[in-house]
This record gives structure tokens, C-alpha cells and sequence, in this order.
């Protein structure tokens, strides 16, 4: 073979070996992230770099392989190893959004399994007790929402609001809850999130429930039709925190739900909120994080962009996260 063609291959052979040691370290070790919202500030700042470690609960294996930043790609088996430790309150956590799984989110763990949270006048209470503000934490707006009001993006669209969120027990493995329907719309979530396939049946035509929101799929894409398939713009793909679910039979895995009387929770849930509290879009808008979801513990910021100037925070390279 002709010498420089030699060379030639194997030097891209070299490279494919680089990339490859690379991409397996991305997704199994350490992983990269830039953060382009506030939700964090001033723990987090909108435009840092982030060094993720994800390895501390456990490595996983890519479950998903594609071109990044499409849906182009297709699921594969995924394995993960045990984890050094369990994910704990007051963590900074990486996790799939649960209304969107290509998008990660960077928030910190206010709740673990089998916790009782609850907002009284902005103050986070667990199992009764007050939940202190992080030492970056702040918030942003002087007025308190009332007790009264009720906001109807909140999650499960009965707890409140914002600055006053009803008591919820956070889920944990082993919980059993009453099939009835006043838990509807808690159960369609945790049901969904364990992975079982629902889908309502209404003279014979069905409509499957999806986690995954439009709004986010058109807030990543940018293209109206993505709203097409889903029912309330005439479409049959319902959403667990719909008002306006069509009546019909209830079928989980292609059984009646009649058929059951409670449900077993099979795995732990976590609460998930931004420092920015004022300015957070978190668990009490869209509910909970489920441990599988759960990607890794944010470390440290590598760089940092003011996205409005486009310079450097210098001060900002390797600032520990806590």
C-alpha cells in the first residue's frame, strides 16, 4: 500500500479511537454542560460551563443513540452500575426532563422519597420542618402569592401555588396509592414515569398518554406542527395534566385499571427546585423526578460567558457548586 495512504487511515483511525474514548467518557464518566437559563443564579449563572459527574449514582450506558440535538436516533438497552451513593437532599443534580427526556435540566434536590413537602410563604417544609434557603439562593420578587390563589400550571393543578404549595408526600418505592379519581391525574404521572403504556378507549378509538409536553417539543424545535398529534388541536395524544381528558375506559399495559384497587410505586421519586425560587421553572410546576431520570451531581463551573456581553466571567472558572 502506498505509504501516505497508509498514513492517512491511520490517522483517521487514531481519530475514530479518540472520539470514541471520548463520547464513551462524556456519557458514562464526566459530561459537559451549559447552562442558558437563570432558574440556578447566583449558585449557577447563566452562562456557565459545567463539569457533571456521572458516576457518583451510578454509571450508565448510553439507553439512546443519535444525532445530537434531533430526535433522529433510535433507543438501545442501557446498564447501570452500582452507585457510590444514594442522590441527597441539597445535592445539585443533572436529570432528563420528565416533560421532555432530550433536554437536561440542572436544579437542586430539595426532597428525597418518602418526604412530606410543602411552601408556606415561599419557606420549604419537610416533614414539618423549615427547609433552609441555599446560600446562593434568593428570590427575586418582594410580594408573596396569597393562600387563595390557585395557579393552574402548578402541578397536579390542586396544590396551590408557587409561594404556597399544599402538602404531597414524595413518592418512594413500595408506596401504594388507591386507585380512585381523586388521584387521577398523580397516578397517570407516576404510571407513565415507571414506564407502563396508558391509553384511554372511547367507542373504540383510542387515545395513548404521552409525558412529553408540546410546548416543550415546539420551545426545542420551533415548529408549530408538533402540536398536530396531540388532542386538544384535534390530534388523539393525551398529556396526564390535561383538564379536559375525553371520558372512556382507563387501560394500563392493555388492562383495565378497574381491574386494580392501588398501585405499587416501583421506583423513588425526588423533588427538584431552582435556587432563583421567584424564577425557577421546577417540581412544583411539573411534579417529580424519578431516580431512573437522574443523570449525575453538577461539580464545578469550567468557564463561564456573560451571554450578554460575550466575555469571559473569569471569576466564575472553577467555582465549586454547593
Amino acid at each position: 500500500m502506498n505509504p501516505k495512504i497508509s498514513k492517512i487511515i491511520h490517522e483517521i483511525r487514531s481519530l475514530f479511537i479518540l472520539v470514541i474514548i471520548v463520547l464513551t467518557l462524556k456519557v458514562t464518566i464526566f459530561e459537559l454542560y451549559i447552562v442558558p437559563t437563570g432558574s440556578m443564579e447566583n449558585t449557577i449563572m447563566t452562562g456557565d460551563f459545567l463539569t457533571g459527574n456521572r458516576f457518583i449514582y451510578g454509571m450508565r450506558t448510553p439507553d439512546w443513540i443519535g444525532i445530537p440535538f434531533t430526535d433522529i436516533g433510535f433507543s438501545v438497552p442501557s446498564i447501570k452500575f452500582p452507585p457510590f451513593r444514594e442522590p441527597k437532599r441539597g445535592d445539585v443534580i443533572i436529570f432528563k426532563f420528565p416533560r421532555d427526556t432530550r433536554q437536561k435540566y440542572v436544579k437542586r434536590c430539595v426532597a428525597e422519597p418518602g418526604d412530606i413537602f410543602e411552601v408556606k410563604n415561599k419557606v420549604i417544609y419537610l416533614n414539618g420542618d423549615p427547609y433552609p434557603l441555599p446560600e446562593n439562593g434568593k428570590f427575586r420578587m418582594p410580594s408573596t402569592l396569597s393562600e387563595a390563589f390557585t395557579q393552574s400550571d402548578i402541578f397536579l393543578g390542586n396544590q396551590g401555588n408557587k409561594d404556597q404549595f399544599k402538602k404531597l408526600k414524595i413518592p418512594q418505592k413500595g408506596d401504594q396509592i388507591k386507585v380512585s379519581p381523586e388521584n387521577a391525574k398523580l397516578l397517570l404521572h407516576l404510571m407513565l414515569l415507571d414506564g407502563h403504556e396508558l391509553k384511554l378507549v372511547n367507542n373504540g378509538i383510542e387515545f395513548p398518554f404521552t409525558m412529553v409536553s408540546p410546548d416543550e417539543l415546539y420551545r426545542r424545535k420551533g415548529k408549530e406542527e408538533v402540536y398536530k398529534p396531540y388532542y386538544n388541536w384535534g390530534g388523539s395524544l393525551l398529556v396526564p395534566w390535561l383538564d379536559n381528558i375525553p371520558k372512556g375506559s382507563l387501560l394500563i399495559d392493555g388492562q383495565p385499571i378497574s381491574n386494580l384497587d392501588y398501585y405499587t410505586v416501583e421506583q423513588d421519586y425526588y423533588w427538584a427546585m431552582g435556587d432563583n425560587r421567584d424564577d425557577s421553572l421546577d417540581s412544583r410546576f411539573w411534579g417529580f423526578v424519578p431516580k431512573s431520570y437522574i443523570l449525575g451531581e453538577a461539580l464545578f463551573s469550567y468557564f463561564s460567558l456573560n451571554l450578554e456581553t460575550w466575555l469571559p466571567r473569569l471569576d466564575r472558572i472553577g467555582t465549586i457548586l454547593h
